[in-house]
Order: C-alpha cells, then sequence, then structure tokens
C-alpha cells in the first residue's frame, strides 16, 4: 500500500503541472486558430488517438499486467518476447496504414503532409509502449510521469517558439500544433528506451532467470491487448464519429456548418479542456491502479480489493465535488482564459454531471482491468454510447434543444456508465453496493 500511495502521489503531482501545461496549450492554440480552428483541431485528435490506441495495441497496461502478477525471475524472458511483438505488431500496422490513409476521407480537409506524419507515428508509440508498460508494472512511477510530463512541456515549447517567430496560415498553424504533438512523442521515445536499457541491462546481471515460452507470453499479452484495444478502439471510434454526429445534428437543428462547427470548437476546446482538468487526478490512479489490482485479484486478497475500492471513490469524491462547484461559480473567469463567450461558460456548467461521472469511471475501469473484466467494461461502454448516441441526434436536432439537448444525452451516457462499471466491480469482490453501507464499513475500519 506504500508503494501504491508513493506512486498514487507522484503520479498526481507531475499529472497537475503536465495538466496546467496542457491548458496553456489549448490556450495557444485557440488565440492562434480561433474557435474554427480549434473546431478542426479538436475534430482530427480523436483520429490520431485512434492511430495511437492501434500502435500501442494496449501493451502498457497487458505487459504492466503480466509483469505485477509474475516473478521477478521470468522478467527478462517475458520483456524479450514482448518487444519482438511490438516489432512485428509495428511492421503490420505500418503496411496496413499504408494501405488504408490515403482513401480515408476525413484527410481531405487538412495539409496532404499529415497522413504521413501519423504513419510516422505508428513505431514511435509502439516500441515506447513496451517500455511503459515494464515500468508501470514493476511500480516505478517517476519515470512515467517524467515521460508524460516531458511531453506536454515539449510540445508548448514547440508551439510557443513556432508561432511566435514564424507567420502561418490557419491551415499552416493546425499542421504545426500537430506536428509538435508527433515531434514531442518521438523524444518520449527517446527518454523511455534509454531508461528502459538502462534497467534491461541490470536485469540481465541478475543470477536467477527463468525461461518463458515466447507462445505463452504472446498468448498472455494477447489475453488483455485483444479486449482491452477493442475497448480503446470503441472508444477511439465514437469519439472520432461524435463531432460529425453532433454537428450533424446541428445542423438539422437549423445552424450552419460553420456555427456548428464553431460550437463544437466551443465545447470541445473550452468547456471540455477546463472540465477534464482535474481529471488528471483519474488518470494517475488508473495507471497505478492496474497492476495494483491485478497484484491483489491474482493472490484473492478481496478485502485488500474492497477497502482500494472505497478509498479511490472517496478520493473521487472529495476532489470532484469541489471541481464541480468551481465550474458552476467560476465559469465565466476560467472561459474567459481562452476568449470571451457565454456559450463556453453555459456549456461548462451544464456539463457537471458528465464531469463527475468521468471522474469515477476512470479508475472504475482500471479495476475492471485488473480483474479480468474487460469485456464487461467494453459492453457497457457499447451500451452507454448507443444510448448517448441516440439521444444526440433525436435531442440535438431538436430546434428547442440543440446544444442543451446534446449536452443531456452526454450526461446520461456518463451516469448510465458510472452505474455498469460500479454494480459490475462490486459483485466481482463481493463489496455492497449502496454508498451508506459502504462508508459505514469504512468508518468503522
Amino acid at each position: 500500500m506504500n508503494t501504491f500511495l508513493k506512486g498514487s502521489i507522484l503520479l498526481i503531482a507531475v499529472a497537475f503541472a503536465g495538466e496546467c501545461l496542457e491548458f496553456f496549450i489549448n490556450m495557444v492554440l485557440a488565440k492562434e486558430i480561433g474557435a474554427h480552428g480549434m473546431g478542426l483541431y479538436m475534430s482530427i485528435m480523436p483520429f490520431i488517438f485512434l492511430v495511437v490506441v492501434i500502435a500501442s495495441l494496449e501493451l502498457p497496461i497487458s505487459i504492466s499486467k503480466m509483469i505485477a502478477e509474475k516473478e521477478e525471475k521470468y522478467h527478462k524472458s517475458m520483456l524479450g518476447h514482448a518487444f519482438k511483438f511490438a516489432l512485428y505488431s509495428t511492421i503490420a500496422f505500418s503496411l496496413a496504414a499504408l494501405a488504408v490513409f490515403p482513401a480515408i476521407p476525413v484527410f481531405n480537409h487538412y495539409h496532404p503532409i499529415l497522413r504521413w506524419l501519423l504513419l510516422a507515428l505508428i513505431p514511435v508509440i509502439s516500441i515506447s509502449s513496451v517500455a511503459r508498460g515494464y515500468f508501470m508494472g514493476i511500480q516505478q512511477m517517476g519515470k512515467i510521469a517524467a515521460a508524460n510530463f516531458l511531453r506536454k512541456f515539449l510540445q508548448l515549447v514547440f508551439l510557443v517558439f513556432l508561432y511566435k517567430w514564424f507567420d502561418f496560415t490557419m491551415e499552416k498553424a493546425l499542421l504545426v500544433a500537430i506536428c509538435t504533438l508527433i515531434g514531442s512523442e518521438l523524444v518520449i521515445l527517446i527518454y523511455l528506451m534509454i531508461a528502459y536499457f538502462i534497467q534491461y541491462q541490470d536485469i540481465k546481471k541478475r543470477k536467477v532467470h527463468y525461461h518463458t515460452e515466447g507462445k505463452v507470453v504472446r498468448k498472455d499479452l494477447l489475453a488483455v491487448s485483444v479486449p482491452t484495444t477493442a475497448l480503446r478502439i470503441f472508444h477511439a471510434l465514437t469519439a472520432a464519429v461524435q463531432p460529425f454526429l453532433i454537428k450533424t445534428a446541428l445542423m438539422h437543428a437549423g445552424l450552419t456548418e460553420t456555427m456548428s462547427t464553431e460550437q463544437f470548437g466551443i465545447l470541445t476546446g473550452v468547456a471540455f479542456t477546463i472540465g477534464f482538468f482535474p481529471a488528471f487526478i483519474a488518470h494517475s490512479l488508473l495507471i497505478i491502479l492496474i497492476p495494483t489490482v491485478s497484484e491483489h485479484y491474482s493472490k484473492r486478497n478481496r478485502e485488500a480489493l474492497q477497502s482500494l475500492l472505497q478509498k479511490v471513490l472517496i478520493f473521487t469524491f472529495l476532489y470532484g465535488v469541489p471541481a464541480i462547484l468551481l465550474f458552476s461559480f467560476e465559469g465565466e473567469r476560467l472561459t474567459q482564459l481562452f476568449f470571451h463567450s457565454s456559450d463556453a461558460v453555459y456549456y461548462l456548467q451544464l456539463l457537471w454531471p458528465f464531469f463527475l461521472f468521468h471522474y469515477f469511471i476512470t479508475p472504475m475501469q482500471a479495476f475492471l482491468i485488473g480483474l479480468g473484466l474487460v469485456k464487461d467494461a467494453f459492453f457497457h461502454s457499447v451500451i452507454a454510447t448507443v444510448v448517448t448516441f441516440t439521444m444526440i441526434y433525436i435531442l440535438g436536432a431538436m430546434p428547442s434543444f440543440q446544444m442543451n439537448g446534446i449536452i443531456l444525452a452526454m450526461n446520461s451516457g456518463a451516469l448510465l456508465l458510472c452505474l455498469l462499471h460500479y454494480a459490475t466491480i462490486c459483485k466481482k469482490i463481493e463489496m455492497p453496493m449502496f454508498f451508506g453501507r459502504l462508508f459505514n464499513d469504512y468508518s468503522r475500519r
């Protein structure tokens, strides 16, 4: 538990600094490319995340889970097989991308070089995933935290430097923003691989090593990677579709294409940026919870799992509620950091249930992965997404609702997903679902 607490505190502290940088990145972008440019930027980002998900094959999660569950004497052999697996995956995905990227219509709205930049991103993400997974598995969270912070710091430095010393058209300024993101990932690859090889040399010096069959390692990796990747791909696909669904619904409600793009840019570029700012805590918990829950579950330590879940829920409540209260009372000041927009304030305040439930959803997803319930998490996401998208299309297309209907749909979907995750976890670890009994049990400890 001490390792968990120390890792959590470190990740949260560094992630806070990283989110501050992300905040400044979006401020710089908003001032440089405007509402319409932010709409285009936020529209392509889900597709970039989809490429990242496919390239990584969720190896950080599957490797960290495998490392956490196995004794140290097996690590050298497992890492060797994992690295080969990542190389083969890189070759396969790169060839597939070469065939598919030229035919994807989404690139038609952006600079022609963008598709080739994303092709170069595939090996960068795939190879660095092995190192990420290993450091997560042995809970050396300092290296993970440093990599996450460095990526955002470098992106901000590159953006500020390039925008200050060069003049770009909106199209080229948008391309520069994406180039800085990919360039920072390349630097992170170099950092992680240096740290990984130093650690790997230390492992090789140890006398006792047990060989693990490559077939067994691949099977263990795929047992987690396939359903987890399917879940992430589903999230990435729905995130890629969502901008166009929202804009289509708004146009059916009477808005022009330009107005719909601007409204979407305000929603995601401003309201989402502010609302998801505290989520760095949830994502930090996710990183360290997966190996921790996996270890407890492999040892069948049900009481430790129950106690851990209680602490995570209480902690999430203690930071989540003050965060949404801040959005409600200081929304205007926060949104003016980007540009003056009464719509941004309104959207931020209406979306408080969406943000709050997502603060809970992220660590609960880590529990589901650690408990071997990735398929349940996938089905929960499918159900919640179908409900959300149906409501978005129906309510958002109504002239009387427009963006209000879209926000209502998002709030409803987040609530449904949170409840599904929570009920499944409680059933698996045999913990009472009702919060009253949960807090009573916790207070008696």
